[in-house]
């Protein structure tokens, strides 16, 4: 890695996506392509015109060369990423207008093997941000003290540390990702929640004041709430919170995946200068602009695109 020149590094697991246009019982096709939470964040910070790092391992089973090619096809960084012979994740997903199907298979990938010795302490000092989410800690006892581990020494060397606790039922229990967030939320700068998947479920908490002083509390400085009640994002800095609309909601036709691109806008724009409130508003409009075509990661937009909708 050209550490003069990364600005960001995402710590994940390269999940290989097949979907669907059609329900899963009538489709006789599947397109390939590859997906989850952390890479979907690692592209939007890449089509914005960001340097960002992806650091994870690849499983040696037919797909290695597909996932490392499309990540360097998206000018992210892939010189952390290494391989061993356990297989890679997989989702399947169909696109069905009336009918939306999403499948896992995540037992034993080769992410699970993601240690703190793959990362050092120089290429986390020469970082501006280090991000990841409660799914990587999921995976393993070592994927755990990875992320640990980066953010304790991120935090001391003045790196900035962002953290998603992205609660997903289908393979996660809210007892084990409180802990997850628990763990690391003294070395956290910047925290994304949902009111109602994460503060509710994780904490029992509704309101967005309570929400808010709990973790400054916790030492949080940023911190980003998701509100679909309220139909947009609270952003909580130095003790002001403002509130920005979710971006042109009339032309949504496919949200998957819209936090995780919301969370790389508002991550790009915090690297390059914005100021919370400002960086609430760019990335509303980079996920809304996503929402608007099908495909997580296809449908992410790029830079130009964006600043031609910013008001």
């Amino acid at each position: 890695m050209d550490e003069q020149k990364i600005d960001v590094a995402i710590i994940g697991e390269c999940l290989i996506e097949l979907s669907s246009n059609g329900t899963l019982a009538e489709s006789s096709t599947l397109n390939k392509f590859f997906g989850g939470d952390t890479v979907t964040t690692a592209v939007a910070i890449a089509r914005l015109g960001g340097a960002v790092t992806y650091l994870t391992k690849v499983g040696n089973d037919g797909f290695s060369e597909f996932i490392i090619s499309s990540l360097k096809k998206e000018n992210i960084d892939t010189s952390l990423i290494k391989t061993n012979n356990e297989q890679n994740g997989m989702y399947i997903v169909s696109n069905a207008q009336d009918k939306k199907e999403l499948l896992y298979y995540k037992r034993k990938t080769a992410a699970t093997k993601l240690s703190i010795d793959d990362i050092t302490e120089d290429c986390i000092r020469n970082l501006k941000l280090i991000y990841t989410t409660g799914v990587v800690q999921s995976l393993s006892a070592s994927s755990r003290e990875l992320v640990r581990e980066s953010f304790r020494i991120a935090k001391e060397n003045d790196v900035l540390t962002a953290y998603d606790p992205n609660y997903t039922s289908c393979f996660m229990n809210s007892t084990d990702t409180k802990e997850f967030l628990e763990e690391i939320v003294e070395y956290t700068d910047i925290i994304f929640l949902s009111l109602k998947g994460d503060a509710e479920r994780l904490y029992e908490i509704d309101s967005i004041d309570k929400v808010m002083k709990y973790f400054w509390d916790k030492g949080v400085k940023i911190v980003v709430i998701k509100s679909h009640i309220d139909n947009g994002y609270y952003v909580g800095y130095n003790g002001d919170i403002t509130f920005t609309e979710f971006y042109n909601t009339s032309k949504a036709i496919d949200t998957t995946a819209s936090g995780d691109v919301f969370n790389g806008g508002f991550l790009y724009a915090i690297t390059n200068g914005y100021k919370p409130s400002e960086a609430v508003k760019f990335a509303s409009v980079t996920s809304g602009l996503q929402t608007q075509n099908y495909g997580a990661i296809q449908s992410i937009p790029y830079a130009k695109t964006v600043m031609e909708n910013l008001v």
